[in-house]
């Protein structure tokens, strides 16, 4: 973890940053945004074409993941805004990395299948039938599983990495979209869009324990040890839960059309479609506390902040 400001800084192409970045997705500009969070500011406007929304930071934050559906490609940024790109068929859309920093897995919004992709040689060398309409995939930190949120099946597909198959479809609220995994990694939260619910499963008992109610047209979920945060698309707001309870405990106003969601230290970052903005809450006082201008259409779905290792590591 040492060479994480290197990494960083080759990847921004700028000094080596003290603190967490946040690479977003900007659809409409196609673009992505690298944020400097504790400097509240952007470092770099890498170009991406083909309308990228999916995003996904590799282990270490040297490379990233971001998927363009226009152009049917997984967009692979590398040191110094590097970028190599990988066909892929279908309708691309959500993405995430396995721990180990390879492989990358692709959802294929119109296919109902998962393709898994090296990411050094580029290759395409599997697929995973899932439900309709995978959209947000997560994986368990030990990388045993993957988790599909298949938002026209009302479920979410469990997969065996190692096998690739899949071992669980576990049913959940209406039209799952986004999908987190605790740190802990016992518990799922998916955001369901037709429901204004939080639907959460045990990942080792395949089964749905709870539901919470949230604002209107959820779209992703982000965790502390306490807290859910969750980003309500038409309601412009981000509603927050209590993990232990499911209880709801209040709404947070941000920017308009919020979607991605992340957390960096105290801090929740949401990323505002029709805004073109990242909101900073404190997770703490669960109050907005600051802005940030990115993109135009910043859709950040996925795990997009590269979190700065600590003294120690």
């Amino acid at each position: 973890m040492r060479g994480l400001p290197l990494a960083l800084a080759l990847l921004t192409g700028a000094p080596a940053a003290a603190g967490d970045l946040a690479y977003v997705t900007n659809q409409l500009s196609e673009s992505l945004s690298v944020v400097d969070l504790d400097a509240a500011r952007v470092l770099r406007e890498i170009p991406v074409p083909g309308k990228p929304a999916g995003v996904a930071v590799a282990p270490g934050g040297a490379t990233v993941y971001a998927v363009s559906p226009e152009t049917k490609t997984l967009d692979i940024i590398g040191p110094g805004g590097a970028l190599r790109t990988v066909a892929l068929d279908g309708g691309p859309f959500g993405v995430a990395v396995h721990p180990s920093g390879a492989p990358v897995y692709v959802g294929d919004w119109y296919g109902a299948r998962i393709f898994v992709v090296d990411p050094g040689s580029g290759a395409v060398t599997g697929e995973i039938g899932v439900g309709a309409s995978p959209s947000g995939l997560a994986v368990t930190p030990d990388g045993r599983f993957l988790l599909s949120a298949d938002r026209d099946a009302d479920a979410v597909s469990v997969v065996d990495t190692a096998s690739l198959r899949v071992v669980a479809q576990v049913g959940v609220g209406g039209r799952p979209f986004g999908i987190t995994i605790g740190p802990e990694g016992r518990f799922a939260y998916t955001a369901d869009v037709a429901d204004d619910t939080v639907s959460v499963i045990d990942i080792a008992a395949r089964s749905l324990v709870g539901r919470v109610p949230v604002g209107s047209r959820p779209y992703g979920v982000a965790l502390t040890a306490r807290h859910g945060f969750v980003t309500n698309q038409y309601a412009d707001t981000v509603s927050v839960f209590d993990r232990e309870s499911l209880a709801p405990v209040t709404e947070i106003g941000v920017g308009e059309y919020p979607e991605g969601i992340g957390v960096s230290g105290d801090r929740v970052v949401v990323a505002n479609w029709a805004s073109n903005t990242l909101t900073l809450i404190d997770a703490n006082a669960l109050e907005a506390v600051g802005e940030i201008a990115v993109g135009d259409g910043p859709r950040a779905f996925g795990l997009f902040i590269a979190t700065a290792p600590g003294p120690a590591d």
